[in-house]
């Protein structure tokens, strides 16, 4: 019993040990970037030394962006997003919000459904912003994950301007693993490029005003080239045998249609396309993105996820069709 209970008392050491946080001070480029930060906007070194002594290196961020969703099959991938209780919440937060929204769609050309399904499929309404803390998250990425260390080094930047920008303690706001923030799960660029106070109570607050996270979505999506009135994507008719060459090479409609891609709705034949498959059961299915797909993809790199965001808001305005308006 004696021995048992040594074992036990050796293994919860050995477990509190392993459990103690790994603080990022000593990664390699990390002392080049302060000296960057020093140089380039008068920060003070003391303060970033003492500020990255205190973020820690989280190993589980890189298992969990080397892991992403969209491995998964389509229908899988699909039915996380497109679903009944995703659409059940977004009508009420479209109700609770139809105001913000209608002022939104107005003044960005974005229409309701799809801002209420980009933050659906991001945060669920704000419900789910993250549980990182979100200079742990960047300084892990930008230090411990070369593929895209480039990339999550210019968002560490970003996140320090943002938080001397608007006074913010840097060690308190939680993140997605990659370091999106918020409702609308904005990276830093993002978040100082197209964040807006729609409000208009003279503060930027993605994290806790939704008025904000609509405005600014509206307005990210505009940034980037969204089409007023213009379509996402149509159901393709593709002809069997059809020589489709390179898919992902956008194509006007009357060039899809020398090879046997139609859309199942009559449209311009003077419209450029890409052409999507997705893999269904035993099947494929297929539809053509226009512009306003692409536009999504900058949210998200991913056809998986422009397509989620497009057919949860589809079938958010069948769900409210018929509904009062008030």
């Amino acid at each position: 019993m004696l021995m048992n209970n040594l074992l036990r008392c050796l293994f919860l050491f050995a477990a509190s040990l392993f459990a103690l946080p790994v603080f990022s001070a000593t990664l390699p480029g990390l002392t080049d970037f302060i000296d960057e930060m020093v140089l380039k906007h008068n920060f003070k070194r003391d303060e970033l030394t003492g500020l990255f002594a205190q973020v820690e290196h989280r190993p589980e961020i890189i298992d969990a962006i080397s892991l992403p969703s969209t491995r998964k099959p389509w229908p899988e991938y699909r039915a996380a997003f497109v679903n009944a209780y995703r659409i059940k919440h977004g009508l009420a937060f479209w109700k609770a919000h139809r105001l913000d929204l209608i002022r939104a769609e107005k003044k960005y050309g974005v229409p309701q459904a799809i801002i209420v399904a980009l933050i659906g499929v991001e945060t669920l309404y704000g419900k789910q912003t993250g549980r990182f803390r979100t200079i742990n998250a960047l300084t892990t990425l930008a230090f411990d994950y070369p593929r895209r260390a480039v990339f999550f080094r210019d968002e560490l930047e970003n996140y320090l301007l943002l938080a001397r920008e608007q006074q913010f303690d840097l060690l308190e706001v939680r993140s997605s693993y990659a370091g999106a923030m918020g409702i609308p799960q904005f990276m830093p660029s993002s978040h100082r490029n197209y964040a807006v106070d729609f409000n208009g109570n003279d503060k930027i607050d993605l994290l806790n005003e939704t008025s904000d996270a609509i405005g600014s979505v509206g307005n990210y999506l505009q940034g980037y080239g969204w089409i007023r009135g213009g379509r996402v994507s149509v159901r393709a008719h593709v002809s069997a045998g059809s020589d489709r060459g390179a898919i992902d090479t956008p194509r006007t409609l009357e060039e899809w249609a020398t090879v046997g891609v139609m859309p199942d709705l009559k449209i311009r034949q003077n419209v450029q396309a890409r052409l999507l498959e997705y893999t269904v059961a035993e099947d494929h299915e297929f539809w053509l993105g226009f512009t306003n797909f692409e536009v999504i993809t900058r949210y998200n790199n991913s056809d998986y996820y422009a397509m989620s965001v497009f057919q949860l808001a589809e079938a958010l305005k069948a769900a409210r069709k018929g509904r009062p308006r008030g």
